[in-house]
């Protein structure tokens, strides 16, 4: 078994409907050695989520609170909602040796690449702009105004994939998600994610 130092961070991008929340708790769900950053929001829980384990909700004025006291390694204001990153909760399972996966839009992916080195960034692709719509429109949670802009962001977010290491197309879940699995597979082998101490002891000494 192959040794490593600590876990790494792995970001996680696409287009409102691309598929990326499923993606990402499919392979949660598969793998124990991966942990979600539990995000902080201002928007309120939609059905079925839970408050600690799919966002922590908070209130606007406690939001930027936060944001003042330096506690996120990256927010944003997505869809007239916050969303921000916990710097000491992302420490604290890199420490525990967990691989971090956060689920997050081209805006805090963009923070993050200035703030912090040695990050994995995937950006997930719908099969096409047709698709998208369809599967938007699908949710029924939306107005055709909010189903408009979110379109409209989404051509500006594609833009951005070559910012990314790896791009996955989201046409079939089941393919998609052992893309996802293979890019995770493949980075833990990285000479980087090395325990050094471990070569040295078992091999070197």
């Amino acid at each position: 078994m192959q040794k490593k130092n600590r876990g790494g961070i792995f970001i996680v991008s696409a287009p409102s409907g691309a598929g990326k929340t499923t993606l990402c708790g499919k392979l949660l769900a598969k793998d124990e050695t991966v942990r979600p950053s539990v995000s902080y929001t201002t928007r309120l829980p939609r059905p079925g989520e839970i408050d600690g384990r799919d966002y922590s909700f908070v209130t606007e004025r406690v939001f930027r609170a936060m944001v003042k006291r330096g506690e996120f390694v990256e927010w944003a204001e997505v869809h007239g909602n916050l969303y921000g990153t916990s710097k000491k909760r992302l420490q604290g399972l890199m420490r525990s040796g967990f691989d971090v996966i956060l689920d997050i839009d081209v805006q805090g992916a963009r923070q993050i690449r200035e703030s912090l080195d040695g990050c994995v960034f995937i950006f997930i692709l719908p099969p096409s702009m047709k698709t998208l719509r369809e599967r938007i429109e699908k949710r029924k949670s939306n107005t055709r105004a909010d189903i408009e802009r979110r379109l409209r962001r989404a051509a500006t977010e594609i833009r951005e994939y070559k910012l990314y290491d790896y791009v996955i197309v989201n046409d079939t879940l089941k393919l998609a998600l052992k893309s996802l699995e293979a890019v995770f597979a493949a980075e833990r082998l990285g000479t980087q994610r090395m325990d050094a101490r471990w070569i040295k002891e078992n091999f070197l000494s």
